[in-house]
């Protein structure tokens, strides 16, 4: 067999760069939804660099991210590398013929249930995921930030449970949420696998680090499978000290609404209809979509386009006054000139 093409994510300056050499520097990136507020942890000790990750820390973090989440009290929490960890070993310790994810989303979950053999279909209700196997819910959405009630998702994870199927329920931007729009109280009920993800509330994708809140068995599978020193000292140190800061959080979602707001003002006003987004970005459509995808590249801003979707580019929060300056200049420039 042919290998699958890649899926080109947000993030990749390195292509936008050699397609726009003119472009000026340093480069703004709003492709990603990824925190312009990176989480302000304290000097490391050195041991967490030389000593190999240490088991009791694993377990402290583990409970301080149950506690953060309000996780059931029948959840076991998971921690990885990164929630892309969990996508890719669930389709192997649980494997599956027929998968449903519900609508356009995150491309790595179909695209992992198909590598592991799966036929994979995309469900436009969460009434057609209780007939498959397995389903995939990504919630709130991305990019379009659809939100399906918690109870309503609870509901189908027991109708699957209830003949042996499964529900993957990805929140990997709930953090400002409102705690009732989280499945985490259910976390622990069979037939359901609820995914968080740290890097991106906190702005700290390069740690590494996410969480899966299940049920026993599946906690003790998937522990398995990500073997001894999951997840790398200083990520352990970084977690812990982040997820015990609910302070440190409430400040960052009010902000971030704020910051939410300004950049759909500036993108009205430059012909977008916003169609969608959460605190961390915005969906925004427009018939030249493509045409300023180009143009605020040239200005050395990378949005974050959809094949599939050619009129709609997904935006980011900048991370300065500069740059929002940039950002709504070159939005002036492109509502005059394009």
């Amino acid at each position: 067999m042919s290998p699958s093409p890649p899926i080109l994510h947000g993030g990749r300056l390195d292509l936008a760069q050699a397609r726009f050499p003119e472009a000026p520097e340093p480069w703004i990136d709003l492709s990603t939804g990824v925190s312009p507020y990176p989480y302000p942890f304290p000097p490391l000790a050195p041991e967490v660099f030389t000593r190999l990750p240490d088991v009791a820390a694993l377990a402290a973090l583990e409970r301080i991210a149950a506690g953060a989440y309000r996780a059931g009290s029948q959840a076991l929490v998971v921690a990885g590398a990164g929630t892309q960890a969990f996508i890719q070993w669930l389709p192997r310790i649980r494997p599956a013929a027929r998968v449903a994810v519900l609508g356009l989303t995150y491309e790595e979950h179909p695209a992992a249930w198909r590598a592991a053999g799966a036929s994979v279909a995309h469900a436009q209700s969460l009434e057609e995921l209780s007939a498959a196997e397995v389903g995939v819910v990504v919630n709130p959405n991305n990019p379009d930030g659809r939100l399906a009630p918690a109870g309503a998702l609870a509901e189908i994870a027991r109708r699957m449970a209830a003949k042996g199927g499964l529900l993957v329920v990805d929140e990997a931007f709930a953090d400002f949420l409102a705690p009732e729009a989280s499945l985490a109280s259910f976390a622990g009920e069979p037939g359901l696998v609820l995914l968080r993800s740290f890097g991106k509330a906190y702005g700290l994708p390069g740690v590494r680090l996410g969480f899966a809140l299940c049920e026993a068995e599946m906690a003790e599978r998937l522990r398995a499978s990500l073997g001894p020193w999951s997840v790398a000292g200083p990520a352990l140190a970084i977690g812990a000290a982040a997820l015990a800061d609910a302070a440190w959080l409430a400040a960052r979602g009010a902000q971030l609404a704020r910051d939410a707001a300004r950049l759909d003002a500036l993108l009205a006003a430059a012909g977008f209809e916003i169609i969608g987004g959460v605190a961390l970005f915005r969906l925004a459509r427009h018939a030249a979509a493509d045409r300023w995808f180009a143009h605020l590249a040239r200005r050395g801003i990378l949005t974050r386009r959809f094949g599939e979707r050619p009129d709609r580019l997904r935006f980011g929060l900048p991370a300065a006054q500069a740059a929002w300056e940039r950002l709504e200049r070159a939005l002036e420039s492109g509502r005059n000139g394009l």
